[in-house]
């Protein structure tokens, strides 16, 4: 028979089956739930996020400061704290800054706030709102009291005796500023220099005495470097003596008379910018039989570079290196 009539009869049959069957009566089930029944939802406290742990330095004045986060808004009471906020990226972040912070260019075009040698004015640092005052050694106690009684944050940074003392001061404003990296980095590079210059140092064969002349507006007692100023360090690490290591002051005068005693080889002119010769220091009594006289010996120095504790005393080193031993740095 042809399947396409079969398949048609066998379901007709199936059907008509179906049709005449009695029908048993089946116990309707009472359906069971699929699912375990719904809870209600619990409510979890609230998760409280961990405050943030507070960033503690201790200032040049050994004083604990506190910066609940890194400052965003710094006013630089001092050039060489402006020079240090550039170098390691924070620039931007400095939103005033004293009269005589002129390096790098572009800190000039910050807010001056004025001098800070005379009566600071703390209503212009109020108006900036900073979070961050960063004061210097020679910013005198009452400016800090006055800024810290307007409830306003200051740190003072020290001034550095040595290289490492420097490196510390840029990794700390670099942690205080949230640019701890770009610190180090520069720190590294600024250590690598000054081992080029002491390694070079190592093959010198004589050691200059110098007088290195900070303010000659009175010839007769010239105001000048002693111990434990950068300055003689900086002297020192250039293959040099300081003559005025001897003195009982880090910054004092000294007579003519002694200078012309000390016989210095070279003689250093850090007030070249003020006007200072080498023709005017030749002039003074007594100074004609002074070996950097008779020799030529009379250099002058951009004093930003020995008296402003940044990463320019590096600079300043690499300068004076080649002043007083030329031979070694051609």
């Amino acid at each position: 028979m042809n399947k396409k009539i079969l398949l048609p009869m066998i379901l007709a049959f199936t059907l008509l089956i179906g049709a005449c069957a009695t029908p048993t009566p089946q116990a309707t089930a009472v359906p069971t739930p699929t699912t375990a029944p719904t809870m209600a939802p619990t409510t979890l406290a609230p998760t409280v996020a961990p405050s943030p742990t507070p960033l503690t330095f201790t200032d040049g004045l050994k004083r604990t400061v506190k910066l609940s986060k890194p400052a965003q808004r710094v006013v630089s009471l001092a050039p060489s704290n402006t020079e240090i906020l550039f170098a390691v990226g924070a620039g931007k972040q400095v939103v005033g800054r004293d009269d005589l912070s002129d390096y790098p260019t572009e800190a000039k075009s910050v807010t001056s706030i004025g001098s800070t040698f005379k009566k600071l004015n703390t209503e212009a640092v109020v108006t900036l709102k900073p979070d961050l005052v960063l004061a210097a050694n020679l910013t005198p106690a009452e400016q800090v009291k006055s800024l810290e009684d307007l409830g306003i944050t200051v740190y003072v940074l020290g001034n550095p005796k040595d290289f490492d003392g420097l490196y510390q001061n840029l990794i700390t404003v670099g942690q205080m500023t949230g640019h701890e990296d770009e610190a180090k980095k520069l720190s590294e590079s600024l250590k690598t220099r000054v081992k080029n210059v002491t390694d070079k140092i190592k093959n010198a064969t004589a050691k200059p005495k110098v007088f290195y002349e900070l303010d000659g507006s009175d010839p007769i007692k010239p105001w000048t470097s002693g111990p434990g100023t950068f300055i003689d360090t900086m002297i020192t690490v250039s293959g040099g003596e300081n003559i005025g290591k001897g003195l009982k002051d880090q910054w004092a005068q000294m007579s003519s008379e002694e200078i012309v005693k000390q016989n210095p080889d070279i003689i250093v002119l850090g007030d070249s910018n003020y006007g200072i010769t080498a023709e005017k220091v030749s002039a003074r009594a007594g100074w004609q039989n002074i070996a950097a006289v008779k020799n030529k010996k009379i250099f002058p120095f951009n004093p930003d570079l020995a008296s402003r504790p940044g990463p320019r005393l590096v600079d300043g080193l690499e300068a004076m290196a080649k002043v007083l031993q030329p031979d070694l740095f051609k």
